[in-house]
Parts: structure tokens; C-alpha cells; sequence
């Protein structure tokens, strides 16, 4: 089985955290073959703040000039990249961290001129992942990536997770987050959504900002085939195990059909 899982940065900013999640992640990647995706928004907006930065988002997306490009290339792609590497190395799972713009792996075009360097993944070539997988390797992709003029691009990490899905050819595809999962009006998580109550949610101004984006990605990823999505809680203990290997009804499933 083919499992893409989604890795908020903010479950990256511990390293306790990130060494538990390694832990259970190299549990995983013995029964499956593994992809992971990362964010790290939060650690990008503390980069840019310690440098007098005032981060804007737009339904989400951060408006990226050459100076956030910058911080981004660096903080996600460099150290929290490299941060989860090892500690998935140190768990006994050999990994390679990467990029989009490795190999060209995910091809982007800019969202529009008012995000600036904010682009939406057009296609990933699963190919260099089943390289990786094929020697033993966990790839383990930041959100970035470019085009073919070498231009670096801001990627939503969610639509990264579900470019690199549907472009490998995912059977699964879960969202772990710092939130229980996906909220409705009454602050309830919701245990199923279909795209059309999605679309409720976003348009009832419930599901804002980053959700709204995930939310977004979401339904993208079942319009290109994939069976469903679930959002989940990444703090909670031994979450990978519950959800792919006892099948438990954890966060919010995200499909066609109930």
C-alpha cells in the first residue's frame, strides 16, 4: 500500500514531538511504502518576525516576495527538512529529504501577481520517489518547488501532499495536524464531509485561512481520483498505527460518499 502522510509544521517545532512522530513514521514505512510531506509556516512566520517581517496571508496563502522565498528556502527546506531526516535516520528508517525543485519533481505556475512567488503544483513525476523507495528510502518532500526557469516557489504544503499523491499514485492520504480535526459552526469536530458540504463550510466563512486551504486541497485530491482524505490530530499518542493499522475513526474523512 502506498500512504502519503502530511506532517503541519507546527508538530515539527518540538523536537520531542518530531522525534515521536519519526519514531511511529519508521513503523510505518515497514508495512508501506511511504511518502511524507511537510509544512513549517509557523516557524517561517517566527523566522521573518525575528527579522522585523510582518507576514500576509491571502484565503491562507502567504504572500511570498524574494525575501520570504528566502526564509522559506531556508527554514523549511534547510533546517526543519533536515531536522525530520534525522530523526527518522535516528529512528532506524533511512530517509532523503527533497524538495519539488529536486529533479523537478513538482512543477508549479504562480497562483496570481498579489501572492508574488506563490505557486500551485501542476504536476509531480512520481518517478524520482519510486527511485528513493526502491533503494530503501523514505523520500521526505518540502514545500517548495519551481518551473522551468528555475524560479523557487512558495507551496501550500497541503496542495504539495496532494500533487505528490495523486503524481505517485497514493492509496491514502492523511492530513495530521495540530487540530482534532475539522470543526463545524458549534466548535464540534465533524467525523465525514463530502466536497459539497465543503464548500458550506467555506462559503459560511467556518472554514477560513489555513483549514479553508486544507479543506481546498482536500476535495483536489478527490476530484484526481483518490478514494478519501482524512485530517487527524498528529499530537495524538500513536496516531499512524490507529488510523492505518486498528482503522479508527480519529480527526475528519474527507469523500465522495458516507
Amino acid at each position: 500500500m502506498k500512504v502519503l502522510i502530511k506532517l503541519g509544521g507546527t508538530l515539527l517545532d518540538d523536537a520531542a514531538k518530531r522525534n515521536d512522530l519519526a519514531q511511529q513514521l519508521a513503523q510505518v514505512a515497514k508495512r508501506c511504502e511511504l511518502v511524507i510531506v511537510h509544512g513549517g509556516g509557523k516557524q517561517v512566520t517566527r523566522f521573518l518576525e525575528e527579522r522585523g517581517v510582518v507576514s500576509r496571508f491571502v484565503n491562507g496563502l502567504r504572500v511570498s516576495d524574494e525575501t520570504v522565498i528566502d526564509a522559506v528556502t531556508k527554514v523549511i527546506a534547510g533546517s526543519i527538512n533536515k531536522q525530520l531526516v534525522g530523526a527518522l535516520c535516528a529512528a532506524g528508517q533511512l530517509a532523503v529529504g527533497l524538495s519539488g525543485i529536486d529533479g523537478l519533481l513538482t512543477s508549479v505556475l504562480p497562483v496570481n501577481p498579489e501572492l508574488q512567488f506563490v505557486g500551485k503544483p501542476q504536476r509531480t513525476d512520481g518517478k524520482l520517489l519510486e527511485v528513493l523507495l526502491g533503494a530503501g528510502y523514505v523520500p521526505t518532500v518540502a514545500c517548495i518547488a519551481g518551473d522551468a526557469q528555475g524560479n523557487i516557489y512558495n507551496v501550500n504544503a497541503d496542495q504539495m501532499a496532494v500533487s505528490c499523491a495523486l503524481g505517485w499514485g497514493a492509496d491514502k492520504l492523511l492530513f495530521l495536524t495540530d487540530v482534532p480535526g475539522v470543526k463545524n459552526q458549534a466548535g464540534s469536530v465533524v467525523a465525514h464531509l463530502t466536497p459539497d458540504e465543503v464548500a458550506e463550510l467555506i462559503q459560511s466563512g467556518v472554514a477560513h485561512g489555513g483549514m479553508q486551504a486544507k479543506l481546498e486541497s482536500a476535495v483536489w485530491a478527490l476530484e484526481g481520483g483518490l478514494a478519501e482524505v482524512v485530517v487527524a490530530p498528529g499530537q495524538a499518542d500513536d496516531i499512524c498505527a490507529r488510523l492505518l493499522v486498528a482503522k479508527e475513526a480519529i480527526g475528519t474523512r474527507i469523500s465522495n460518499f458516507n
